[in-house]
């Protein structure tokens, strides 16, 4: 922190000769006395929230640029994808246990034509986003398109692939058993719009 607030004079004095402004514009501009501004840039007084947020404004930087703060962490959540014979699942929740969330992508190609269902605990909802999925439930044999979904138990036998040569793209959200997933189209007792 003392390096930082250490560097900040030098670095006012670089932005405000880059933009070639003098010591008295930029005390017109920001309401700060020229003494003020030419202690801050020699490094003789020590830095302010006060003295920085106007000065900040006025070079049009963010107050971390301004005192050289070190960058924060990615924000965003690197999730690693499963693949597995040509199906990529990515997460896109981390939330322990209730309801999971995951993009899954059938690889052009994959199309399989020996379907083998599966059943566990649990409940799932999909949602077709690109290409035309294929999901035997039970004694069912559907074919998904774009825009459609379908929610069921998952101890009803099932299984999903790729419909045609192409890939598929949908959306899955898995939960505990009896965690249905409530999509309504309309509000309740009001008319569909």
């Amino acid at each position: 922190m003392t390096d930082a607030l250490a560097a900040t004079g030098p670095r006012l004095r670089a932005l405000r000769k880059q933009r070639e402004t003098t010591l008295t514009e930029l005390s017109a501009a920001t309401g700060i006395s020229v003494s003020t501004l030419s202690r801050l840039e020699s490094g003789d007084r020590r830095p302010t929230l006060e003295l920085l947020l106007p000065l900040a404004r006025v070079h049009g930087v963010t107050l971390d640029e301004l005192v050289g703060a070190p960058p924060t962490g990615d924000p965003r959540i690197h999730l690693r994808p499963i693949t597995h014979h040509g199906m990529t699942m990515l997460p896109l929740s981390r939330r322990a246990g209730g309801i999971q969330a995951y993009k899954i992508i059938i690889a052009p190609g994959t199309a399989r034509r020996d379907p083998e269902p599966k059943t566990h605990e649990g409940y799932e909802w999909l949602y077709v986003l690109n290409g035309r999925l294929r999901v035997v439930l039970g004694d069912h044999n559907l074919i998904m398109v774009p825009g459609e979904a379908a929610e069921f138990d998952t101890r009803t036998p099932h299984w999903f692939g790729a419909a045609d040569p192409e890939a598929v793209e949908f959306l899955s959200l898995f939960g505990r058993q009896g965690e249905k997933a409530h999509v309504r189209a309309r509000p309740r007792g009001g008319p569909a719009t």
